[in-house]
């Protein structure tokens, strides 16, 4: 169903969070009935209630930009490259981060799990895929599951595939993404595990460590991820720092060899 107006699109966004029309107004301090008459057109919001409304609903900046066109506004979020010079700092920032990181590998990837840069720790891991892997746009997603790229070397791969099918789930049901969706069902889709066992998922007091054969050894590495806290770009709303940490003395001892 194709939802045109700023009220439909809000209901939309309101279902998808599972709130009630009184839970958002109190949220939004606001009137329930002026939240119904929104919804139903009966109202024309302000450019400000829509952002106010949107934030309480956690709303992508992305989506944001939607729902003030519906409403007859401007957009007011910005989408540029993360290198572009608006947003200089920003840039530079990621980098510091990237390279205070080394030696262990870290990478940013935007919504959709494209490479947007790494640091040198990543350089001798992406040496071992195959070159046609790594034609731009680097997917992280494909590289981690294709048997020419990371998947060849991980030992626990029905693990990592089970973190990876967590994590798309989570953010599709947080904002709906075509090319996402794709990605899913071409790489993640609930099936037969081509390599055997379902994988499993960490309980909360519990991390799985992606376990990488590399040279005759196994590397056991765990993972956090660093997003923008208050981003004003949609680049920087969307992008996310993965950083990955030895899980034991002798995967420490790889990377911090001479």
């Amino acid at each position: 169903m194709i939802m045109d107006t700023v009220g439909e699109l809000l209901r939309h966004w309101r279902h998808r969070r599972g709130i009630s029309q009184l839970d958002l107004a109190i949220a939004a301090d606001v009137s329930a009935r002026h939240v119904s008459l929104v919804e139903t057109g009966k109202s024309n919001p302000s450019a400000d209630m829509v952002l106010r409304l949107a934030e309480q609903l956690n709303v992508p900046l992305r989506d944001r930009n939607r729902l003030l066109l519906a409403a007859g506004f401007a957009p007011r979020y910005a989408e540029r490259p993360l290198d572009h010079t608006a947003l200089a700092a920003a840039h530079d920032a990621v980098r510091r981060v990237l390279r205070a990181h080394e030696p262990f590998p870290a990478l940013v990837f935007d919504r959709r799990w494209n490479i947007v840069m790494t640091n040198r720790a990543v350089d001798p891991f992406l040496a071992r895929v195959a070159p046609e892997l790594l034609r731009p746009p680097v997917n992280l997603l494909r590289l981690g599951l294709d048997p020419r790229g990371f998947a060849g070397m991980v030992v626990n791969l029905a693990d990592v595939r089970a973190v990876f099918r967590a994590r798309v789930t989570r953010q599709l049901a947080a904002a709906p993404d075509p090319v996402l969706t794709a990605l899913y069902e071409e790489l993640l889709a609930p099936g037969p595990e081509p390599d055997g066992g379902a994988g499993r998922l960490a309980g909360p007091d519990v991390v799985i460590p992606m376990v990488l054969r590399v040279d005759d050894r196994e590397l056991r590495l765990f993972s956090t991820i660093t997003t923008f806290g208050t981003p004003m770009d949609i680049t920087l709303d969307e992008v996310a720092i993965e950083s990955y940490y030895p899980a034991d003395a002798e995967s420490a001892a790889y990377f911090t060899r001479p």
